[in-house]
């Protein structure tokens, strides 16, 4: 992929990324997919934990799946977050 740096006599100068940050690039971008992915899952199945401690009547039960869908939310954020970490 060509990356337009510089102007050199009125006009962009063309200059190659390397590969290695290309590879980079693509394993962050795939991280972010896996953790976004993994973070609604934990969340989801937090939701189905709070469910069934609100239908038990079981204060531990709620309170674990009330942590756990936090905690899926924040590894959501985290994942969204580094995915606005530039490489090159």
């Amino acid at each position: 992929m060509a990356v337009c740096v510089g102007m050199a006599v009125g006009r962009a100068v063309p200059v190659r990324r390397s590969a290695a940050v290309d590879l980079m690039n693509q394993v962050l971008e795939l991280f972010v997919k896996f953790a976004t992915i993994g973070g609604g899952l934990w969340l989801v199945w937090g939701a189905v934990t709070f469910g069934g401690g609100l239908k038990d009547h079981n204060g531990p039960q709620t309170q674990s799946g009330l942590w756990q869908i936090v905690g899926g939310g924040m590894i959501i954020a985290a994942a969204q977050i580094f995915s606005a970490v530039a490489l090159g």
